[in-house]
């Protein structure tokens, strides 16, 4: 654990929550764009709380499977400074969006076991980050955002092309940990930083960042 690693706090909804972020030293913020998922945001809604960022705080927006339609409406509309794709998106689909949009993609990839992580390497090629999180259970509703851990063990040691995040179950209890065990740079944390789904507490955003952040 350092003072260097990057806390990206995630399904941010409202200025209190983007306040609080950016108060304890978060370095992205995300905005969800997934309607089945209780953090999900209108574009407009979108639009404003994206224009209450701090200047140099990455803004990044989760989509899951969207199309060009959905990511043309949403890019035009918000500033945005990344895409996560966080659906079943191909290595080549990651390619097209990088393409298509000029922003850099971050694509998420669920693990539960090591066979698991053979994938990664495919998309270490071609996205600009990666995001390690848990694989969500069979017929889960939503991709990411469940509040699951997986073997932070299965990482150890691992080193990819690009630069990665840790995800899943993330909370101020365990990131110290989290990161010891896996070498993160950078971690990323939704539910763990909230009092019900969808709602952030800046309590717990602030002892988040800082024991992810201590010596």
């Amino acid at each position: 654990m350092s003072q260097n690693t990057s806390v990206k706090i995630c399904g941010l909804r409202d200025r209190a929550g983007v306040q609080a972020a950016a108060t304890a030293g978060a370095r992205y913020v995300g905005f969800v764009f997934f309607p089945k998922s209780p953090r999900h945001l209108e574009i407009e809604a979108a639009a404003a709380l994206a224009a209450q960022v701090p200047v140099g705080i990455c803004k990044v927006a989760l989509t899951v499977n969207a199309d060009d339609a959905a990511l043309d409406a949403l890019t035009a509309a918000v500033p945005l400074d990344m895409l996560q794709l966080h659906g079943s998106e191909s290595v080549a689909r990651v390619a097209e969006v990088k393409a298509r949009y000029g922003l850099p993609v971050m694509k998420a990839i669920g693990v539960a076991e090591a066979s698991d992580l053979a994938q990664i390497d495919a998309y270490a090629g071609t996205a600009d980050q990666l995001l390690i999180d848990a694989k969500p259970p069979k017929n889960a509703a939503l991709p990411g955002g469940n509040g699951l851990a997986f073997d932070w063990r299965l990482l150890a040691g691992r080193v990819w092309r690009c630069p990665w995040m840790l995800a899943g179950g993330l909370t101020a209890d365990n990131v110290a940990q989290a990161i010891s065990l896996t070498g993160a740079q950078q971690v990323d944390v939704s539910s763990g930083v909230e009092s019900s789904p969808g709602v952030k507490d800046a309590g717990m955003i602030a002892d988040l960042i800082a024991a992810a952040r201590q010596g």
